[in-house]
């Protein structure tokens, strides 16, 4: 399905019916990402409509030209959460730079955003980034993948077997090659967000934040910092998991992401005590 966002047509897949749940993907992917990492889960907990947006320039989500940085895409996404969602609560979840912009619009919505997960997020800066470092082989890449597809894929999993690499395949490397370089290039250029007084403005709402301890793309000890912003917020590490946390480790991430959703409608003031 397609949503208009002022002139630019944004894709995006939908699935079930009930509470709102707007999954975001990470940078030079598109939605196929996450929905196969969120539709396994999410067949088992009922009650969710969820909203699989391809971001600006990725995917079948065009880039407009008005697009200069990070502040324009985040105004882009809300214009999406208008157009699709409208005035109702919605929860939210963003892996990678799709935590990231996740972040942004729980600040910038903070009574609409029920509930905020973030896996593997990227901050603003990465720093003590950890080596990348493989801990299960049992496939060769190379006799399913051409050269660049499987240099990706050992660039990426921290756990290369079976399983990790038919994910690969169906998710990841169908929309490696429908990234706009140019246009992510460009609001690059201005990543950070213009109001950094922002960023120090703590989100109340039920909170999960995934980081892979093995993660050599955006770490884990920047996400372990986010824990000041957050008051009502789980954290976990996972050993066996780089920034495919959503491949290598998927029963736990469920595990974690069902008690969050547990959190999310829970919200009634507990009665004062007699």
């Amino acid at each position: 399905m397609e949503s208009d966002v002022s002139g630019v047509p944004v894709h995006c897949a939908a699935f079930g019916d009930g509470a709102p749940v707007l999954v975001l993907h990470g940078s030079g992917v598109d939605h196929r990402e996450m929905a196969a990492v969120f539709e396994p889960m999410f067949g088992r907990l009922p009650g969710y409509r969820r909203i699989y947006p391809d971001l600006p320039g990725m995917g079948r989500t065009p880039a407009a030209a008005t697009l200069v940085s990070a502040d324009d895409v985040l105004d882009h996404l809300l214009g999406f959460v208008d157009s699709i969602v409208g005035p109702a609560p919605f929860r939210l979840i963003g892996h990678s730079a799709g935590a990231y912009f996740a972040r942004a619009m729980a600040r910038r919505r903070p009574r609409q955003v029920a509930g905020l997960a973030l896996v593997c997020p990227l901050g603003e800066i990465a720093r003590d980034l950890p080596e990348h470092e493989v801990l299960v082989v049992s496939v060769d890449p190379s006799e399913h993948l051409d050269a660049e597809d499987a240099a990706s894929f050992r660039e990426y999993f921290v756990v290369q077997t079976q399983a990790t690499l038919d994910r690969y395949l169906e998710a990841v490397a169908p929309s490696r090659g429908l990234a706009d370089e140019a246009a992510l290039e460009r609001i690059a250029q201005q990543w950070q967000f213009r109001s950094t007084a922002a960023d120090s403005q703590a989100y109340s709402g039920p909170t999960l934040i995934v980081a892979g301890r093995q993660d050599a793309t955006v770490g884990y000890k920047g996400a372990w910092e986010l824990l000041q912003l957050y008051p009502r917020a789980t954290f976990a590490v996972l050993d066996q998991a780089g920034h495919a946390l959503p491949h290598e480790q998927p029963d736990l991430l469920e595990a974690l992401v069902t008690e969050w959703l547990g959190r999310t409608v829970s919200q009634e003031p507990i009665p004062p005590v007699a």
